[in-house]
């Protein structure tokens, strides 16, 4: 299934691409759960405008008592207050090693319209890309929003790394292991431009101790589109 453009007429008004985000990110981590070693495994992770909601949690009272009263406190104004900007939208598979409990051992990110939206946005985006890289966690980027004249894997390596050529495309997927070659921190890169039409590629993807494992973006982009029922130039 060659890549469709989901984010603008005639698919996005027939299909909600964060339905189709959503879909993507689970079809991938059932894909890697059938490549990965043992003693690894992915789960999909997708928030779409976070919110934490206190009230939502309540929980029913254990003891047969009423509680006893609760004394009132009134926290004080904060000393320093400045603007600050959450992820709004996470859609990522995160890959876990389970000796001695999960740890994160590898990400891939699935790129929305928020993370490109504002300069500030992009930042966020860009800063838990970098984290994650400079922990030494391989990392997965996938962007097929496009459309902004916006490079969030540019904006990362300028980050990262001396000036390197540019990936000259606003939809793109690249791979990135953070790894020590002969005690010298080394960073490789494989970065695809994607163009609508074409195939998805297959990237590695790299664990802790060195092994890579397919990620076949083709493949989970298919079995995506057949899910959502989306065929040839749309939906249907």
């Amino acid at each position: 299934m060659p890549l469709r453009d989901h984010f603008h007429p005639p698919l996005s008004v027939q299909r909600h691409w964060h339905g189709f985000h959503n879909a993507w990110a689970t079809f991938i981590a059932t894909d890697l759960n059938k490549r990965l070693p043992p003693g690894y495994f992915a789960e999909p992770n997708v928030q779409f405008g976070i919110e934490i909601n206190v009230a939502a949690f309540q929980e029913p009272l254990l003891d047969a008592h009423p509680p006893g009263p609760v004394a009132e406190w009134t926290a004080p104004a904060p000393p320093l207050s400045a603007p600050f900007v959450l992820t709004s939208d996470i859609v990522e598979v995160e890959i876990f090693s389970s000796a001695g409990g999960p740890i994160l051992a590898a990400a891939i990110e699935l790129a929305s319209p928020a993370h490109k939206d504002r300069p500030a946005h992009r930042a966020a985006f860009v800063a838990k890309c970098e984290t994650y890289l400079r922990q030494g966690i391989s990392l997965i980027v996938v962007d097929i929003v496009g459309g902004r004249n916006v490079n969030l894997h540019n904006d990362l390596l300028r980050k990262l790394t001396p000036p390197v050529s540019p990936l000259a495309a606003d939809r793109y997927a690249a791979a990135y292991r953070a790894w020590r070659k002969q005690d010298t921190p080394q960073l490789d890169i494989w970065p695809e431009a994607l163009t609508l039409g074409r195939s998805l590629p297959t990237l590695p993807l790299w664990l802790q101790n060195q092994i890579s494992v397919p990620v076949d973006l083709n493949l989970t982009y298919e079995q995506t589109c057949a899910s959502q029922r989306i065929r040839g130039n749309g939906a249907g």
